[in-house]
């Protein structure tokens, strides 16, 4: 996407709703949990910065703000020492950690939303092999089409997806250890990925067909779906830590919104099912990426709450809050110090 497209383009506009349906449904989690804890809620906004417009009822003001990215549940005493009966201090510390765990734990439950809805529709992409490219690496094993993959390295398979993303997570083309069902027999066999042109490792199997599921596989199989976006996110940080992934491929809300709308521009030519269909991919490896995230133990994140609660309670009594304070302020600083980072990054990518 170049930037003259961007502007009044509809792929914008449904970016934002994703981003703010996903949003808005980590902060209800928070401000649900905090209602049923009887914690004072004073603001629950959607957006950021200068408010559009509100409304107030009982304690609480309902606010839709000007920046359309983020959102907020401002509850009594979260950032302040106040005690008062209804504030967040007040209460034990298992309270408090279910209030700020739901956040996250909404996102997922999100996520299992969309996964139901989409595989309802469509169905799962089973893990069946329809094409062996005669002569690769997966040939070359003993691969043939119509075999099920059923394990990598280890690793349970149950969608298409997870061996896809077996093969790009193996870096350095290490052979790769797989389990396969045949004619409802068994067997094992080691495929070695082979360098392709550009530049990646690839064992030459094509599937991922679609197959219709009655209900109550259609429950499993999205399970399966929110599961396999949970690790893949998880997974995916880890080699950023260890940096095995360059910071440079991190995208933020920027990227993000770049993305949607350019997957919105491609499915748009087949019907707004197919814009539906995708636009309900992305937002579960969203609502799930942005639990994952939240539950890092970052200060300044729904994590770092958590990692205080749980020192809490090991303790028995809280850390002092003056040092909790300035803990929460570094993270903050390293979030906005990387947040300026991701968003120079994607602006840069977006003006090449």
């Amino acid at each position: 996407m170049n930037l003259s497209k961007a502007g009044g383009s509809l792929g914008i506009i449904v970016a934002l709703i994703v981003f703010s349906i996903i949003i808005l449904f980590h902060e209800f989690g928070h401000f649900l949990l905090a209602k049923k804890n009887g914690i004072g809620v004073t603001e629950f906004a959607l957006g950021m910065g200068p408010i559009l417009f509100s409304f107030k009822r009982g304690e609480t003001v309902y606010a839709v703000k000007a920046l359309p990215l983020g959102g907020s549940c401002a509850m009594v005493g979260e950032d302040t020492d106040e005690t008062g009966e209804n504030s967040f201090n007040s209460k034990g510390v298992w309270q408090r950690f279910s209030v700020v765990v739901a956040g996250p734990v909404f996102n997922f439950i999100l996520a299992f939303i969309f996964a139901v809805i989409l595989v309802g529709m469509v169905g799962y992409d089973t893990p069946s092999v329809y094409k062996v490219e005669e002569g690769g690496p997966a040939w070359e094993a003993g691969i043939r089409d119509g075999d099920i993959i059923k394990e990598v390295d280890g690793r349970k398979v149950h969608l298409y997806k997870e061996f896809r993303t077996e093969v790009l997570m193996n870096g350095d083309g290490a052979p790769m250890e797989m389990v396969l069902e045949r004619n409802g027999e068994t067997y094992r066999t080691t495929v070695k990925p082979e360098l392709s042109s550009d530049g990646t490792y690839k064992v030459m199997i094509y599937g991922g067909r679609y197959e219709k599921t009655g209900v109550l596989d259609t429950l499993k199989y999205s399970v399966f779906e929110v599961r396999y976006w949970i690790t893949t996110t998880a997974r995916s940080l880890g080699k950023l830590v260890t940096g095995q992934v360059s910071a440079n491929e991190l995208s933020g809300p920027v990227g993000i919104v770049d993305m949607i709308d350019d997957t919105y521009q491609e499915a748009r030519s087949y019907g707004w099912l197919d814009v539906l269909l995708n636009m309900l991919n992305i937002s579960i490896l969203l609502s799930a990426n942005l639990g994952v995230v939240n539950l890092l133990p970052i200060p300044a994140l729904d994590g770092g709450r958590i990692l205080f609660l749980i020192v809490e309670a090991v303790r028995g009594k809280p850390l002092p809050p003056e040092k909790e304070g300035w803990v929460h302020t570094i993270g903050f600083a390293f979030l906005m110090a990387l947040m300026v980072f991701i968003l120079y990054n994607d602006i840069h990518k977006l003006m090449l």
